[in-house]
């Protein structure tokens, strides 16, 4: 069992802090990638609905609808 003397020092905590931000970094690279789904018809549709929150967007920002 380890125990711990004296407090971690500034340089040592800037190691350890720069290698959990690697592995952080490097963890979303190890995800296995998804087949698609969509059919080609279903990937041609428009996907684009001029709702009320984007009307209210275009309103606010005075872009002609």
């Amino acid at each position: 069992m380890h125990t711990v003397d004296k407090p971690l020092g500034r340089r040592q905590f800037l190691r350890a802090f720069g290698a959990g931000a690697a592995v952080a970094a490097v963890s979303p690279l190890v995800l296995e990638a998804k087949a698609d789904s969509e059919n080609n018809d279903e990937k041609r549709k428009s996907r684009y609905k001029e709702s009320d929150h984007v009307k209210a967007y275009y309103r606010v920002n005075r872009y002609p609808s």
